[in-house]
C-alpha cells in the first residue's frame, strides 16, 4: 500500500530497526517498522527525521498492529532550510499535537492539509505565525472550541473588550465573571483568532510576528488543547521557555 504521510516519530528497536509513527492522509495514524532503518539509505535516507512529508510504501500484516515499512520517498524535509532550536521546538509541538489528538486509523484530512499549511509556513520565518494558527485552529478542528465572541456564562458580547480565561473551564468570559488566576485575551488577539479563522495562513506571513505578538491567544489554545487531553504538552512548555 502507499500513502502520503508526514512523519511524527522514530524510536530504534534492536541493532538497526525502528519504530515509526506516521500521520497518513488516506488512513489516519500508523505505527509500522522499519527494518534496518540505520543501515538502508536506499530505502529511508533522510526520510525518517520528524515533520518529514513522505509518498510511503508499506504492508499491513495480518492480526498485528504494527505495519511493515518498505521504504519512503521524500516529498518535503524539514532539513531543507536551516534549523535552529526555535523551529526544532515548534516542530516538535506540531508531531506532539497531532500524535495526541489523533487516534490510530482514522484518517482526518482537515488537520492533515492544516499540518501541511503550518509546516510550509515555518520554513518562511518566524515560527510564531504557524504555531499560533496551528493551536488555535487544531483546538477548532477537534471540536473543543466554543463561542469567542460572547462571554459562556452570561453571553454577553465581548465587543473587543479583553476577554478573561481560565485553565479549568472553556472559553472566554467577561470581566464580570472572572475568576482568580485567569489569563486574559487581549482585544487585538481576540481580532486576529476571527482574521486566523477567515484567511489562509500565507495571508498572514507578511506581518511581522516578533515572539511577543499573540503569545495570549498561544497561551488560551494550548491550555484549551491541554484540558482535553487531560495532560500537559512538553513541547509547550518548551516553546514558554522560549519566550512565546
Amino acid at each position: 500500500m502507499n500513502a502520503e504521510a508526514i512523519v511524527l516519530r522514530t524510536w530504534p528497536i534492536r541493532e538497526a530497526d525502528q519504530i515509526v509513527t506516521l500521520f497518513t492522509r488516506e488512513f489516519g495514524k500508523l505505527k509500522g517498522v522499519a527494518k534496518s532503518a540505520a543501515k538502508s539509505r536506499r530505502r529511508f535516507g533522510g526520510a525518517l527525521e520528524p515533520m518529514t512529508h513522505v509518498r510511503a510504501s508499506f504492508v499491513e500484516r495480518p492480526r498485528q498492529d504494527l505495519v511493515r515499512l518498505d521504504y519512503f520517498e521524500i516529498v518535503r524535509s524539514p532539513l531543507s532550510v536551516a534549523v535552529d532550536y526555535t523551529r526544532l521546538s515548534a516542530l516538535a509541538f506540531f508531531a506532539e499535537v497531532i500524535d495526541e489528538t489523533q487516534p490510530d486509523h482514522d484518517p482526518n484530512d482537515a488537520v492533515f492539509r492544516l499540518l501541511l499549511t503550518v509546516l510550509e509556513a515555518a520554513e518562511t520565518g518566524s515560527v510564531w505565525m504557524p504555531v499560533t494558527y496551528f493551536a488555535l485552529w487544531m483546538t477548532r478542528l477537534m471540536g473543543w472550541l466554543p463561542e469567542l465572541r460572547r462571554c459562556m456564562l452570561c453571553g454577553e458580547a465581548l465587543d473587543g473588550a479583553p476577554a478573561y480565561f481560565h485553565a479549568l473551564s472553556d472559553g472566554l468570559v467577561c470581566v464580570h465573571h472572572k475568576r482568580l488566576a485567569s489569563g486574559t485575551l487581549s482585544a487585538e488577539s481576540q481580532r486576529l483568532a476571527a482574521q486566523i479563522f477567515h484567511a489562509p495562513a500565507g495571508a498572514l506571513l507578511d506581518d511581522p510576528w516578533p515572539r511577543e505578538r499573540a503569545r495570549d491567544l498561544r497561551r488560551f489554545s494550548v491550555q484549551t488543547l491541554e484540558r482535553h487531553l487531560e495532560r500537559r504538552l512538553t513541547s509547550a512548555a518548551a516553546l514558554v521557555k522560549l519566550g512565546g
